[in-house]
């Protein structure tokens, strides 16, 4: 008896405290977690996918933590992975600016196809969901297209649709392709903890005020457009104007007259946190979500693995109508988080820019398409509404 109200005056004298800290030092919190994680699953063989593992077991166990032990619910912080994007879209520009991406234009055909075809296999699972699940189609439809999470929910939420469904099938999908892509793509490769922590110490040792003033002006050039972007509706601004920028960057450099010529690279500790804090955000909502029946999961995991089936379909279409090989046309056209499966990409040498320009062509179809999508379907809705009442 004296121990529970012990444990009671503990929980009273804590709670304020635990309350205070998602405010400042929460992100902080997951971070460090994080990167504990991250050499754990390095050293397992994660390969290219530890850190977004790292980060998403590091936001669920916080956010789980703090919704059973004490009662508190954390809101996924949706700044966190726009700040991820941000790091990660740098580091992919700056690696792909002395690339050809020439031949990107003459490529966009193909893409735009890998784009629709995906789109419209979406259409059809989506069906197939709302009949099997009991759902409306909107609901369905937002929950199986390989767009955002935060993005597809508060449509849901806007429209008064099923939000947690949405956001269940989405995180589902997203999970599965971060833990399923770095295995088949063979990246799972063992590391030794001791050179990653020689390579990071080596990294940090190489900082000096100059190129610390650069990479400070870069980030905010980048935070600026990647800002601009979103108030002109870009798709992905974080991502995609952040990859502009990195594009843009070396090559603007290479055009001053510096001698020798100046070569600008983002540091892997920055692009470590990342991807770090592209995996928080996805942790924070496994970790906020109550108890699953199994019934479902079970039903959530049909659409799902036919998203999958789709994306395998449309790589192997995309394989056969091009020169391309099995793993570039598997990054092009899985279902995952486009600044995962460029990083995979990244982290292999592997066609970076063709596998770049594929996930931002899909955005912009998604972006398209979604207005189309629900526009149909209200209409429909209304139509069938007004079919019952003559009917009645």
């Amino acid at each position: 008896m004296a121990l529970k109200i012990s444990q009671i005056h503990l929980r009273s004298f804590v709670r304020p405290w635990l309350t205070f800290i998602p405010k400042y030092s929460l992100v902080g919190l997951e971070m460090i977690l994080g990167f504990l994680l991250s050499f754990v699953f390095m050293q397992i063989g994660a390969g290219a996918g530890s850190a977004i593992l790292s980060g998403i077991t590091a936001g669920a166990l916080v956010a789980y933590f703090y919704r059973i032990v004490y009662k508190i619910q954390i809101k996924p912080n949706t700044n966190v992975r726009k700040i991820g994007q941000v790091l990660v879209g740098l580091t992919i520009g700056v690696s792909i600016a002395h690339s050809n991406l020439a031949n990107i234009f003459f490529k966009l055909p193909i893409l735009t196809f890998t784009s629709i075809l995906l789109l419209l296999s979406s259409i059809l699972i989506g069906y197939i969901y709302s009949h099997i699940a009991k759902v409306d189609l909107l609901s369905a439809m937002l929950a199986v297209v390989p767009g955002n999470i935060g993005i597809m929910a508060s449509i849901a939420a806007d429209y008064g649709k099923n939000v947690s469904l949405v956001s269940l099938v989405q995180l589902i999908r997203f999970t599965g392709i971060i833990l399923i892509i770095p295995l088949i793509t063979n990246v799972s490769t063992p590391h030794d903890i001791n050179l990653i922590i020689s390579s990071l110490s080596k990294d940090l040792s190489q900082f000096n005020l100059q190129y610390l003033l650069l990479l400070s002006l870069v980030l905010s050039i980048t935070a600026i457009a990647a800002r601009i972007g979103s108030k002109f509706k870009v798709p992905a601004p974080y991502l995609f104007c952040s990859i502009l920028v990195g594009v843009a960057c070396n090559y603007l450099l290479i055009q001053l007259p510096f001698s020798p010529p100046f070569n600008f690279n983002v540091p892997p500790l920055v692009n470590l946190i990342g991807q770090t804090l592209l995996g928080i955000t996805i942790g924070e909502y496994w970790g906020i979500n109550p108890n699953l029946e199994r019934r479902t999961i079970a039903l959530t995991s049909i659409p799902v693995a036919l998203t999958f089936l789709a994306g395998f379909i449309a790589a192997g279409i995309t394989m056969f109508l091009t020169h391309w090989d099995w793993l570039t046309c598997l990054l092009m056209a899985v279902p995952g988080g486009s600044p995962e499966m460029i990083l995979i990409a990244l982290v292999l040498n592997h066609n970076v820019e063709t596998i770049t320009a594929a996930h931002l062509v899909r955005l912009m179809a998604i972006n398209l398409y979604l207005p189309v999508l629900i526009w149909a379907l209200e209409k429909y809705g209304r139509e069938s509404k007004e079919t019952k009442t003559i009917m009645t």
